[in-house]
């Protein structure tokens, strides 16, 4: 067993002795309930192991078990091997869920209370579980305490990154605008003010940014919005003179990060819109007195349809990311060929080069590049210990982006190192299908995610092929890479689908133990035309980069499909030519040519 996780679970289940507790749960979010966390907050992390961006830890007094979706189901068994963890694989039947994995458990101890932070979970998250763990025997969950406070004793602190002024001609609309528009939400929403919690909703609405999130230009804080006033709960050390000018100048004042609670306490508006799925239970619970409105929050849908400047924005970061790509995929083939190549090394040579453009802040995500069998890991990252060496054959997935200051990127490329299987050829064809089947659809003004994310993945259905992660996410204007309400996926997502919008494009197929394959661009919802049967919507790629020609099986494609990569690859070429040498030109010239 994991020396380690052995020692922080010993420490742990002492505590929770103390405490009388029979169980906790360890989600992976954090008290403004983000998909990425500051380190402060990594409690899963800690106490299993795991370091995936999403999965739930249990741990009782004699077991434990972690929740964990398909992304990240072969990382996860790697990490969580020697232990003590069970797998619990999330959406595969004959998994239990939490609450009735917990009330087995302690329906053979005869325990009868379980603990979950409450500053560190979603409401929603934590009532659903206390309903169903009260209905499964009785068991009461606790939320006021922190078990790890006591045993975590080089718990990092809570990031104190500068907070900067975010410019409007970046971002097309002052911070007076968004707030005016905010309110005028909130009264159509019968509310007179709002918590909001979520940091990359407070950068966009305040025309800020920060460097408390790993890859993600935030800053921690909540914003309180009353009636007549706005409040920014801040570690005021990270505000410059100039920030603080600023803030006062748009009507936000300043309050320390900590009183937020005592705000909500105090809060004398007639109601409160909070969103349960977005507000941690503790400061949900916390105002007295009041209406609370539990709809989501109005920026989500506002912050997801970019101005004309962050969309010109895009364009120019997207041009920059494209030298940076054509000219890491023309290094990478001759440099694997020449011998001494890693996944890792490829992955910092992407990021060298990305770093070399105008305006670069960093990656936007830690990079995926996967050669051979590790391409069949979803969210895999390449580590000292598992760093493979790249062979002049098989295929590398490399799924990567870049913070600009004017715009996020977001893209995945499936590279032929040299031969490949007649299987890797077939399907990286059918996963290109896929993707140009999104690619060239036409939808109605409104349509859902949901309601269009069969025309990527119908090519496979076909062939007895699936994937289960989503088929495209939002990206944010220098914000989180991302970014909802809107999501083209499997399971339900109402959100409509607008023009302004941004959206990625990235079916692929995981084969364990042989490979995986992923193409991705990032799209913007564009008009397409207007009927007597309404509005209709298309998609224009953003991204600019080749898709590797040499493993496509040319046959399998259509005639549409055929112009239609063709079509994509004469744009790349045109846009990005200009900005590449003579060299760089030919080779761009002959990764474009068409089929």
């Amino acid at each position: 067993m994991d020396d380690n996780i052995e020692n922080r679970l010993t420490e742990l289940r002492e505590v929770m002795r103390r405490e009388r507790l029979d169980a906790f749960i360890f989600p992976s979010t954090d008290p403004h309930c983000g998909e990425y966390v500051p380190d402060h907050w990594k409690c899963r992390e800690w106490v299993s192991g795991f370091g995936g961006s999403a999965g739930t830890a249990v741990v009782t007094l004699d077991a434990a078990a972690l929740w964990t979706d398909s992304r990240y189901f072969i990382a996860a068994e790697e990490a969580l091997r020697g232990t003590g963890y069970v797998l619990m694989r999330e959406r595969v039947d004959g998994t239990p869920g939490v609450a009735e994995w917990i009330a087995r458990k302690l329906a053979v101890s005869g325990g009868t209370a379980a603990g979950i932070d409450g500053m560190a979970a979603p409401a929603a998250m934590v009532d659903a579980l206390a309903a169903e763990l009260r209905s499964r025997g009785g068991i009461t969950l606790r939320t006021n305490f922190d078990a790890l406070a006591p045993v975590w004793t080089s718990r990092p602190p809570l990031p104190r990154g500068v907070v900067e002024i975010y410019p409007e001609s970046l971002a097309g609309e002052t911070a007076v605008s968004k707030l005016s528009r905010l309110r005028a939400a909130l009264r159509a929403d019968h509310a007179c003010g709002m918590l909001m919690s979520s940091l990359d909703d407070i950068a966009w609405t305040l025309n800020l940014r920060g460097t408390d999130v790993h890859c993600n230009p935030v800053f921690v804080a909540y914003l309180l919005m009353e009636g007549d006033r706005t409040t920014l709960f801040v570690d005021q050390a990270k505000l410059s003179p100039e920030v603080s000018a600023y803030l006062a100048s748009v009507g936000v004042g300043v309050a320390p990060y900590a009183d937020v609670a005592r705000a909500l306490r105090a809060y004398g508006e007639y109601s409160l819109l909070m969103d349960p799925a977005a507000t941690c239970h503790t400061l949900f619970n916390a105002v007295r007195g009041v209406e609370v409105v539990g709809l989501p929050s109005p920026v989500a849908a506002m912050k997801a349809v970019k101005t004309g400047a962050e969309i010109e924005g895009f364009r120019r970061a997207m041009l920059r990311d494209g030298v940076a790509m054509v000219r890491f995929l023309r290094w990478l083939r001759p440099a694997v060929e020449a011998g001494g190549q890693t996944e890792m090394s490829a992955a910092a040579r992407l990021e060298a080069l990305r770093a070399g453009q105008q305006l670069y802040r960093g990656p936007s995500f830690d990079t995926i590049s996967a050669y051979a069998d590790h391409g069949a890991i979803v969210h895999y990252e390449p580590t000292p210990a598992t760093d493979a060496p790249l062979r002049p054959e098989g295929l590398l997935l490399v799924d990567s982006g870049a913070q600009y200051l004017d715009g996020t990127t977001d893209i995945t490329r499936t590279i032929a190192l040299g031969p490949l299987t007649d299987e890797q050829r077939r399907v990286y064809t059918l996963v290109l299908k896929a993707h140009i089947a999104l690619e060239r659809a036409v939808f109605p003004d409104g349509a859902s995610g949901t309601q269009i994310d069969a025309i990527a993945r119908e090519p496979l259905w076909r062939e007895g092929l699936n994937y289960l992660h989503g088929t495209g996410h939002g990206v944010g204007s220098y914000l989180n890479v991302h970014e909802g309400p809107h999501q083209i996926r499997m399971e339900w997502k109402p959100a409509p689908l607008r023009a302004g919008m941004t959206v990625t494009d990235e079916p692929g197929i995981y084969l364990a133990g042989r490979f995986g394959v992923r193409t991705e661009n990032t799209l913007l919802i564009v008009p397409h035309a207007e009927t007597e049967c309404g509005r209709f919507l298309a998609f224009e790629p953003l991204t600019l980069c080749p898709i590797d020609r040499e493993p496509i099986v040319v046959e399998m494609l259509t005639a549409g499909e055929r112009e239609w990569l063709d079509g994509y690859h004469a744009t790349v070429y045109e846009r990005l030519s200009p900005l590449l040498t003579a060299d760089e030109c030919s080779w761009l010239a002959r990764a474009c040519a068409p089929l």
